[in-house]
């Protein structure tokens, strides 16, 4: 069960929501919190059938939203975990125009918006992060902002370093040219041949009504530029443990990032697998691949997370 009575709570009262998601349903049928800006966040909370051990933010990546990430909430509800995300701004069920946002800091605050609204609901329990492509990038940014608050980092494939054929000087230099004249040029949608080699979810991904197909326009692909510039600055800020999971052969997220966050991060506890030949959503990648990675993230947290009972005091 995806929505749980932690969701009702974010749910705003029937006459002061009328607005209704991009495909038209009503958001007071659904869990969803109001960002700053006071666009409508859709939420998704996995509660464990015991009292929670920890909680688990999920940051999903660009153009996609956090339905996707059904399967690894399940299995960390299984380890006891309460799991919550939302799909960010301009995306999935959220308000926003589709694939765009001003600031790229705009997800991170939206992020500890929704971790403190949590936390008030469950004081006392330690909060992971765990982010994939764009969402690592969000939970690497939101980590080094608030350093003291999270108690470990999970990252599949994350954005640290551009893929090199997309992000040639030439290009970088056009992309900043044409923000300023065209900044809704499109770029392209994103190949979807490129995500795994499983070409069932594949499919399962270009079927997916709320993945965007906009394709990427010139403002978001600054901003992804931008955000790569603020996680370089932002490594060495880092000192909770973190678990990078990264395929060699990763065409969008360049793997030379993930050697470079292991080196410039001050975490004590980090840890780093290759897999090799796999691309780049390794939670939905050939089986051998996606059944590691679930184990290794599983094993990961449970060394992580107190006894079941022990409940550290707020």
């Amino acid at each position: 069960m995806t929505e749980t009575g932690l969701g009702d709570r974010f749910r705003m009262p029937e006459k002061s929501s009328p607005r209704r998601t991009p495909q038209n349903v009503p958001y007071r049928d659904l869990p969803h919190l109001v960002n700053a800006d006071g666009q409508y966040l859709f939420c998704r909370y996995w509660k464990p059938a015991r009292a929670p051990r920890a909680l688990v933010f999920v940051s999903h990546g660009a153009g996609e939203h956090c339905g996707r990430y059904e399967e690894l909430a399940q299995m960390l509800t299984g380890l006891d975990l309460l799991v919550f995300a939302h799909d960010h701004v301009g995306h999935g069920q959220s308000e926003g125009e589709r694939m765009v946002v001003s600031d790229f800091h705009i997800f991170i605050r939206d992020v500890l918006q929704h971790v403190d609204a949590v936390q008030k609901e469950q004081p006392g329990l330690p909060v992971f992060l765990l982010g994939h492509s764009m969402g690592g990038a969000i939970a690497i940014l939101t980590a080094a902002e608030k350093p003291n608050h999270f108690s470990g980092m999970i990252l599949i494939s994350p954005l640290v370093l551009a893929n090199p054929e997309s992000a040639t000087t030439f290009k970088v230099l056009a992309a900043k040219v044409l923000n300023l004249v065209l900044p809704n040029l499109s770029l392209g949608p994103i190949d979807s041949s490129v995500l795994s080699r499983n070409k069932v979810e594949v499919d399962i991904y270009n079927a997916d009504p709320l993945i965007c197909r906009a394709g990427l326009k010139v403002c978001f692909g600054i901003q992804l530029l931008n955000a790569v510039s603020r996680v370089e600055r932002a490594l060495p800020r880092l000192t909770l443990p973190v678990l990078l999971l990264q395929g060699s052969a990763d065409r969008l997220c360049d793997s030379r990032g993930a050697y470079l966050l292991m080196e410039a991060a001050k975490s004590q506890d980090k840890t780093l697998k290759i897999y090799e030949g796999a691309y780049h959503v390794l939670h939905k990648e050939l089986p051998e691949v996606t059944n590691s990675v679930f184990q290794e993230i599983n094993t990961w947290v449970s060394q992580r997370i107190a006894p079941a009972g022990a409940r550290s005091p707020p």
